[in-house]
């Protein structure tokens, strides 16, 4: 391009200077002919401007595609270090679960340590404790008392301790022994007859429900039926009396008895 742009400047230049030489000088034939030498510089002058403008136009979508190509590269990148953020944030967040979940499944492992520790310290207390310990049987407190007179027993006197318990209250032993007596008794209704260490026995009566059988061993707490108001009753309560023997007739002062054994009420 260089030297195509310099050989035609030197042609132009040498055929203005002959155009000027001629117009001084020469004949009018003279002149015609440097005149053609003009008008051919000025094509040459043509072709250069239409050169000029190809290669400028070249240029121009050169630059053009250039820029598409470095945008879309630029576009790339961004979406790698796009994705990889993502991919990195991603195991961030399964690592964090993972972690959280391992030390959440430690944490149920070591309540489940615990409680069967627990478990296990309360059964061996409740082992040792419950051959001597006393209770109540039920939650409630005393309605008739022991040996209120009244026609409607067949002794003239309450023979035992009326506790208020609304039917399907559990019902528990007072202490360890072992159930002679489990079934109907009669006026007392469904009953449950337990003789204790000491040769004393305790009656439960007017029962909805039994729990428990004959020779079995209970402890103290042990749920032997829920209250009710079988047999002989004018409303649901339980009837607990403290005996010398299993049968009727031989009770004592239940409230005493229970006092005996360390149960304040």
């Amino acid at each position: 391009m260089a030297s195509f742009t310099i050989r035609t400047t030197v042609a132009c230049a040498a055929a203005l200077t002959a155009v000027t030489t001629g117009t001084l000088t020469a004949s009018a034939q003279a002149a015609d002919a440097d005149r053609s030498a003009f008008a051919k510089c000025a094509a040459v002058s043509g072709e250069l401007a239409a050169h000029l403008a190809e290669q400028a136009e070249a240029q121009h979508k050169a630059a053009v595609t250039a820029a598409k190509k470095a945008k879309k590269q630029h576009a790339a990148h961004v979406a790698d270090v796009m994705k990889e953020r993502a991919a990195k944030k991603a195991e961030a967040v399964r690592a964090a679960k993972a972690a959280k979940a391992k030390a959440a499944a430690k944490h149920r492992a070591e309540a489940r340590a615990a409680a069967r520790g627990g478990a296990a310290h309360a059964s061996r207390s409740h082992g040792r404790t419950s051959l001597t310990s006393w209770m109540l049987p039920v939650h409630g407190g005393i309605g008739t008392p022991y040996h209120a007179t009244s026609s409607l027993w067949s002794s003239g006197y309450h023979t035992g301790v009326d506790f208020q318990a609304a039917t399907g209250t559990p019902v528990h032993a007072v202490g360890a022994g072992t159930v002679v007596q489990a079934g109907w008794g009669g006026s007392y209704g469904n009953n449950v007859v337990i003789r204790h260490a000491d040769g004393m026995y305790t009656q439960y009566g007017h029962l909805s429900s039994i729990g428990v059988s004959v020779g079995q061993t209970v402890s103290a707490g042990t749920r032997i039926g829920l209250s009710g108001a079988t047999g002989n009753v004018t409303g649901p309560h339980l009837h607990f009396e403290a005996r010398t023997t299993p049968e009727y007739g031989s009770d004592v002062d239940p409230v005493s008895y229970l006092r005996s054994h360390g149960v304040l009420f």
